[in-house]
């Protein structure tokens, strides 16, 4: 099962692109738990992910998220702007599969 974690401001602007997300996981017939979490929360759930996208909101705490994520072993990536405006979540979630590969 993949994990993938949302985090964003307060963890509510990202409810609506992780149902689409799911969505699109059950379209592609992908086993994904999604979830987001406001940034405060977001080091103590990296555990528990395997990658982390941040709201483009807060590209400016990509740094901080990033050692977390080196001593957990997971990849950081910024959603993009686009995807993120349009709630795609084919286009996030294929982001989200791709970190997970390399």
């Amino acid at each position: 099962m993949n994990r993938i974690l949302l985090a964003c401001s307060a963890g509510m602007s990202t409810s609506l692109l992780v149902t689409k997300m799911k969505e699109a996981a059950n379209e592609k017939g992908v086993d994904c738990e999604i979830w987001a979490v406001a940034q405060d929360k977001a080091p103590k759930d990296m555990e528990e992910a395997d990658v982390l996208l941040i709201g483009p909101q807060m590209k400016f705490m990509k740094k901080k998220f990033e050692k977390t994520a080196q001593e957990v072993g997971i990849p950081v990536d910024v959603i993009d702007p686009m995807s993120y405006g349009r709630v795609d979540g084919k286009a996030v979630l294929e982001k989200a599969l791709e970190l997970m590969e390399r």
